[in-house]
Parts: C-alpha cells; sequence; structure tokens
C-alpha cells in the first residue's frame, strides 16, 4: 500500500485535486447509488460511486491504480450507457460527457503517477482516440434531424369552400372559420425560400413586462394588417409597407393582466349588403383582458358607437363583479350568423367557486346578449335574475372556438373548473361537459352535441386547441367533419353536423388507486385509435440532466414519485403527470394541407412533477388566491423589494375552496440547473396522413441554441426538441411556416420530408402562429415575436413580414 507524501510539483499538487474531485463525486454517487439501489433503481450509480472513491483516493496517493480503476470505470460506464439507451445521442450526453471530461483529466495526470504510469500512457493514446471517436458518434448522433419513417405526403382532394377565402387575405384567426392555417399560395417555394428577407418590421410599444406573452397572429382584409397588441391594443397596418394606419388603445389596467399579457387575435365582421363606406359597416372585435368585447370601425379605428356603449359591452355582467384578473379574454372571439361567441379565461389554481364559465353571444351590430349557455341552469338563456350570478365555478373555454356557417354551429373546446385537481365537488353537469367538445347552436344557445375526451378530468387536459373543419374521407364518400386535438396527445374526428365519431375510440383501464380521492376515477379512459402525438409511459432510464449526479437525482425522484403511467391519480405524495397540461396540442392548434391530405402538428412531450398540498400546508407556505388581503400584502412587499412572489410567499396555486391546494413543477426541472428531468426531445412536430391517420414523418422540434444549465444559452445549433407554444401554417407550394420553439427561430419545413430548409433569428421570442397574405403581387409572410415569460424567451414587440426581394418573386 503506497504512503502518503507531500506532492510535488504543479503536476503533483493537480492530480491531487483531482483525487479529490473523484473522492467528492464518488461519494454523493455512493450515497445517492445506494438509495436509488433501495427503491428498486440502477444498481450503476452505487458502484460507480464505490470506484470513484476508490480511483481518488488512489490518485490522492499518486498510485497509478487510480487511474486503471478510473478507466474500468469509464469503460463500465460506456457498456452500461449504451446498454441502456444505445444510439440516442441526447440520452447519452449525462452519462458519458462528464466521466469523458474526467477521463481526459485523469490521463492529463499520468505523468505525476508511480509505478507503471509509463505503461499505462503507452495504451491510454490509442483508447483515448477510439473513445474521442465513439463520443463524436454520440454527439453526431444527438445532431441528427431524427426524422422517423419519412414517406411522400399522401395525396388526395379534400377541397374546403372556405379555403377561397385565404390566399390574398387571412381573414380569420385560423386564417378561415375552418381554422386549418392553410394558404393556397406558392408564390414562396422549397427552391426559393432560401431568399426570404424582412420586408417590414412594426413595433407596438406594448412590453408587459413580467408576464409577457403576446402571442398574436394578425389578421389581413384587403390592403390592411389588423392586430392587438399584449394588453390589447388594436393596430391596423399598411399590407405592403406595415406602416401604421391607425390605433386604438381601450385602455386596459395592469392588474387586469391575469396569468399572461396576451391577445391571441381579433375578428373581423363585413355587414352584408352594405356600403363600405358607411361608419362600422366593417368592423374589428376584440376580447380584452379586463372582459370587455370591443368593437372599432376597421377603417378608422374610431369605436362603433351603436355597439353596446361606445363600443364595448362586458362580459362579466352576470358574474357578480370578479377580481380584476379573475376573468379576462385572451383569445379571439368568433362570429356566425352575426352572433360574437365568446369564452373566457377564468384564472387557474385560486378558487373552485371562481367566476362562472358561462359562454355569451352578442349580436354583431348592438352588442346586445343573443344568449348565454350556463351549463347549470339550462332553463335559462340570458342575464340571471337580479341578486343571482351565473353559475359559479364551471368549466370554461379560454381558447378559440370554430364554427361552421351553414350549420350555425359554433364547437367549443372547454376546459375545467378553476380548481383543475380535485373532483369530489364537481356537480353531474360539471362532469358531464368539462375536458369535452360542445357544439353549440348559435340559434338557440344550447348545446346540439358534445364528446367528452376525459372522464372527470383532475390532470389539466382541458381543450386548448381550436378544433378544426376539414372534409374527411370515408367508406360511405367524404363527411363533413370536425378534427378535435387535444393535450393528451389524441387526436379525434367527428361529422360536425351530429358528433358522430368518424373512426374507433376504445375505453382503457386506467389506474385509480394510490390517490387522495377514492372512488372518483374513472376506470376507463377514451383512447383515440385514429392517431396521437403521445409517447410510451416514462421508465427510469428516461431520466436526464447535465451530468451524472442530476440524473441520479431525478432517476431518485422517480422512483420515489407516484407513477402507474399515464393517468396516474393525483396524491399528497409526489406523482408525475405525463404529459403535463403543456403537452399534446395546446392553442396553436394544428395546420392541414386539404390538398396533400396531411394534419401538421407541433406537440410538446414533458411530464410535470406534482404534489397535492394539504389546506394548513399551503397556508403556512403563503399560497393565497389574488383577491386575498394576505396575497396583496405579500405582492406590495415583494413590489417594494424590486422582485416577484415565490413559491413559498404566495405564488403557488391555493384552489381556496377544495381540501388541498397544487403544487406543480411544470416541465419537471431540477431546481439548480434548470434542466429537465426528463430527457430530451421536449417537443416534436409530425405530419399525419388524414385518410389513415397514420404518422408520415415525427421529429424533434427546437435547437439548443438558446437553451442550457442555469439559463445559460449553450449556442449549439442541434436539434433537442425544444417546448413550443404556438401553431404552424401550411402553403400550397408544400411548406410549412412556424416559429413556437424556445430557439428563437421562424423555419420553413418540407412538408413532405420534415426537414428544415430555411430560417431566422427573431429578435424576441416567437410564441405565435404565423399567417400568410398576398399584397400587390407579393407573398408575405408575418409572425409576431412577443416572447413569452413562461417559455423563457426574450421579451418582444416585433411583428415582421418576410417576402421574397422585390422583382425576384
Amino acid at each position: 500500500m503506497p504512503r502518503w507524501t507531500t506532492p510535488t510539483g504543479l503536476g503533483g499538487w493537480l492530480t491531487l485535486l483531482l483525487g479529490v474531485l473523484l473522492a467528492v463525486i464518488g461519494l454523493i454517487l455512493t450515497v445517492g447509488g445506494v438509495q436509488l439501489a433501495t427503491l428498486g433503481g440502477s444498481w450503476y450509480y452505487l458502484i460507480a460511486g464505490l470506484a470513484l472513491i476508490a480511483s481518488g483516493v488512489l490518485l490522492i496517493l499518486r498510485d497509478v491504480r487510480g487511474a486503471w480503476i478510473y478507466g474500468a470505470t469509464f469503460l463500465a460506464t460506456l457498456i452500461w450507457a449504451f446498454w441502456e439507451k444505445g444510439l440516442n445521442g441526447w440520452a447519452l450526453v449525462p452519462r458519458l460527457v462528464g466521466p469523458l471530461v474526467l477521463m481526459f483529466l485523469v490521463i492529463a495526470t499520468l505523468p505525476a503517477l508511480r509505478r507503471g504510469a509509463g505503461r499505462l500512457a503507452a495504451g491510454s493514446a490509442a483508447g483515448l482516440a477510439v473513445l474521442t471517436l465513439i463520443f463524436g458518434v454520440v454527439i453526431a448522433q444527438a445532431n441528427k434531424a431524427q426524422v422517423d419513417h419519412p414517406v411522400p405526403g399522401a395525396r388526395g382532394a379534400y377541397n374546403d369552400p372556405a379555403l377561397l377565402k385565404t390566399g390574398a387575405d387571412w381573414p380569420a384567426w385560423g386564417g378561415t372559420d375552418s381554422a386549418q392555417r392553410y394558404t393556397p399560395l406558392t408564390q414562396i417555394n422549397k427552391d426559393n425560400v432560401g431568399r426570404l428577407e424582412r420586408a417590414w418590421t412594426f413595433r407596438t410599444g406594448d412590453l408587459p413586462g413580467e408576464r409577457w406573452g403576446a402571442e398574436t397572429t394578425p389578421l389581413k382584409v384587403g390592403d390592411t394588417v389588423y392586430l392587438c397588441s399584449a394588453r390589447n391594443k388594436l393596430f391596423a397596418l399598411d399590407a405592403n409597407t406595415g406602416q401604421q394606419k391607425w390605433t386604438y388603445d381601450p385602455q386596459v389596467a395592469d392588474d387586469q393582466i391575469p396569468y399572461t399579457a396576451a391577445c391571441r387575435g381579433v375578428a373581423y365582421h363585413a355587414r352584408a349588403n352594405a356600403n363600405p363606406a358607411e361608419p362600422c359597416a366593417i368592423k374589428i372585435i376584440e376580447g380584452t383582458l379586463d372582459g370587455r368585447i370591443i368593437a372599432v370601425d376597421a377603417r378608422t379605428g374610431r369605436p362603433c358607437p351603436a355597439f353596446g356603449q361606445n363600443g364595448a359591452v362586458s362580459i362579466k355582467v352576470g358574474m357578480g363583479d370578479p377580481y380584476p384578473g379573475m376573468v379576462s379574454i385572451t383569445s379571439a372571439p368568433v362570429i356566425v350568423r352575426g352572433v360574437i361567441v365568446t369564452g373566457h379565461q377564468v384564472l387557474d389554481g385560486q378558487k373552485r367557486w371562481n367566476a362562472s364559465g358561462v359562454i355569451q353571444g352578442f349580436d354583431v351590430e348592438t352588442g346586445e346578449l343573443r344568449f348565454a349557455w350556463d351549463m347549470m341552469r339550462p332553463d335559462r338563456n340570458g342575464l340571471p335574475p337580479e341578486g343571482e350570478t351565473y353559475t359559479p365555478g364551471t368549466p370554461n373555454m379560454w381558447t378559440t372556438a370554430s364554427v361552421d356557417e351553414n350549420l350555425g354551429l359554433v364547437y367549443l373546446p372547454m376546459g375545467n373548473s378553476a380548481a383543475d385537481y380535485w373532483s369530489s365537488s364537481r356537480r353531474p353537469l360539471e362532469k358531464q361537459y368539462s375536458t369535452s367538445i360542445v357544439a353549440l347552436d348559435v340559434t338557440t344557445g344550447k348545446p346540439r352535441w358534445h364528446y367528452q375526451t376525459v372522464h372527470n378530468d383532475v390532470w389539466d387536459f382541458d381543450h386548448g386547441s381550436q378544433a378544426t373543419l376539414i372534409d374527411f374521407p370515408t367508406a360511405a364518400g367524404v363527411v363533413p367533419a370536425l378534427l378535435v386535438p387535444t393535450k393528451q396527445g389524441d387526436m379525434y374526428v367527428f361529422n360536425r353536423a351530429n358528433g358522430q365519431l368518424l373512426h374507433r375510440v376504445e375505453e382503457r383501464p386506467v389506474p385509480t388507486t394510490g390517490g387522495t380521492e377514492q372512488g372518483q376515477r374513472s376506470p376507463t379512459q377514451p383512447f383515440s385509435l385514429f392517431a396521437t402525438l403521445r409517447k410510451p409511459n416514462l421508465v427510469e432510464a428516461d431520466m436526464w440532466g447535465m451530468s451524472p449526479i442530476d440524473q441520479m437525482f431525478c432517476r431518485i425522484n422517480f422512483k420515489k414519485a407516484n407513477y402507474q403511467g399515464y393517468y396516474t391519480p393525483p396524491s399528497t405524495n409526489h406523482y408525475i403527470n405525463y404529459p403535463g397540461y403543456n403537452g399534446g396540442s395546446d392553442w396553436g392548434g394544428v395546420a392541414v394541407d386539404p390538398v396533400r391530405g396531411v394534419i401538421v402538428a407541433n406537440y410538446n412531450d414533458m411530464p410535470n412533477y406534482n404534489r397535492l398540498v394539504p389546506r394548513a400546508e399551503a397556508n403556512e407556505k403563503g399560497w393565497f388566491p389574488r383577491d386575498d388581503p394576505r396575497y396583496i400584502a405579500q405582492q406590495k412587499q415583494a413590489a417594494e423589494r424590486g422582485g416577484s412572489l415565490s413559491k413559498g410567499e404566495g405564488a403557488g396555486d391555493p384552489q381556496i375552496g377544495v381540501p388541498y391546494a397544487i403544487d406543480v413543477n411544470a416541465g419537471w426541472r431540477v431546481k439548480w440547473t434548470g434542466l429537465l428531468c426528463k430527457e430530451p426531445p421536449y417537443g416534436g412536430i409530425t405530419a399525419i396522413d388524414m385518410r389513415t391517420g397514420q404518422t408520415l414523418w415525427d421529429r424533434p422540434f427546437g435547437t439548443a441554441r438558446k437553451n442550457g444549465p442555469w439559463g445559460i444559452p449553450s449556442m449549439l445549433p442541434l436539434e433537442i426538441g425544444t417546448p413550443n407554444n404556438g401553431g404552424a401554417v401550411v402553403t400550397a407550394s408544400g411548406l410549412i411556416f412556424i416559429a413556437a420553439a424556445t430557439d428563437d427561430l421562424i423555419r420553413a419545413i418540407d412538408i413532405e420530408t420534415g426537414k428544415t430548409v430555411w430560417s431566422d433569428v427573431l429578435p424576441a421570442g416567437g410564441q405565435a402562429n404565423p399567417m400568410i397574405y398576398e399584397q400587390n403581387g407579393r407573398e408575405y409572410l408575418v409572425i409576431m415575436a412577443g416572447g413569452h415569460h413562461f417559455m423563457e424567451t426574450p421579451e418582444g414587440d416585433y411583428v415582421i413580414a418576410y417576402a421574397l426581394p422585390e422583382g425576384r418573386a
């Protein structure tokens, strides 16, 4: 056994430091490895930890056997990593990068070691070269686009008459009432898309600060682009130059901002057979964060005097004067048969008996209430009697509806009550309509049909995506249909007239035990057999991190958590909700190429790490609703300190009115690095054959350039698959244009292969849906770069238009 001697020279001291480092890492891995093995997890970390302690001690003694032991440990790590994950490049990064760096350092210490250093050094160069080659393969694998089974796009002839409305114009938030996000324009194509340049840029001047996220998609009608800013300022721009024509500010106060200052879009309406020069013959309709419907003249921006009071009506009438920020409109309203239909956001996680989720319809000319669908009062159709309110706490529709003018139906993607994670106090009609698609007849204000995609939802799988109208091919012929994407990833296709399913759905057994509400969980849940974006259930080997240490930490938490797979019941110990509430399709919706018969969907693939928090503990943490005086005092104190509330001092989700608050670790992030516990990808984009529901290609979406530990951008141009918010637009020339990802890029993707063929760096996050139009023979691509606080992308106020160079279109 070698004895300790005082190191000499720089090499000796560096060897000592490396030995200490290896011993400390080994100790951490050993302690964590014991816990993980006790929980039934991998034994690798315990064995590797003991080996690193031995290696470190021997290096401290400058014994060459320490290098031999580390080399053997690294070789074993290499074999174990490839055994667990094969050539999955991103999965191999935490398993091999750190150990490889340490291997280089160990080899560098060889001249300072005693006994056999020369022999080890002679064999190390060749071995290290082989390891470096292997690591190069790993990085190359991580950089692959990972496009799964690409095949040529399915060809069909599914022509929707509503598509005639797009091309020169983009008259609705989803392109048309059909919400297909498709344009028949072909000027920009795969051959020339690389020559796109910025044609104009407009800045709204609206930077909300702490809760930014404009999410705006402009409209274009005639020679004018219409849009709203984060706090509901309206703008009209020249479609050719981007120069401002007019602006209108409805003066929304900052205290009305709910979770995010967002205005996803506006609606356009032209009165039939009216003189366009007549005041308010053509209108822009907007819903505001403070719960108003605004109508302004599309030519001048002046409020329409015949609409409500000075061009505005309040949706809060009959709601009992909700506290600022509790009720807001963040999504574009829709108009069908002269009726403006809107839902609203009820601030999640605050109070079980928060404001009603009532759906309202207003006359597009006068602002008069035409109907109010309060699901708990099906006998009523208007305002509640004096002294009463719409039923508190009912499920709401916070996203955008879609409409069928011919059928007089508006399709409502419904959510839950504001206490998403507790169901015992829900009433039968709430349980019937929550997390459902509801077809509402605008002539009666009553449901024509509905379908529920999650029974008694306590996973926050509310419908966020706008449904899309398609012509669906069946054995009996083409059927006018409704395509409904969901947060859990499944896609459903209905006959949009009667709600009949046009594909198979299975009711499969799901977990019912291990949660807090025994007897409340449905024994089965529907699973669509048409198409799904959902990935297989998580396993321990799917855990990730920056290094073996935080990967081990994630593995330990995985084994400790309550996780029984899809639909794991909520519990007071940590449980894994996968996919999380941002998973599958969210408010960006899907895009459809009706000619090729292809559905394009971007999606998120992240778990949430949740825990139901008993009320006494939540009170101790200071988790109070926004209207509670204690919260108001906390908010004031935080502002005086120049900061904002953290989880521990009032920024949790209190769910007042039920026994538990909810603690949601969205994306399941490690607190000290900010990285996610699940391995990449965290988001993807896929193309689906509309005829069969089969996947044509599927690939990670978003590069690692703006992601990294501790929030430090790595600037790596590698496709990792990032979280994303916002959707796509598809062109007849076979291009998909989309921003959405957290890498601050807008890109064009070939719909046939899934490969990126053009991209540009945005000055802020592109969490918005793009749109396309034509003006004076030139095709324009427009995106709002406003960033998003939740997605942690830079704040901005940019509206950017791209086009081919003039004269070369």
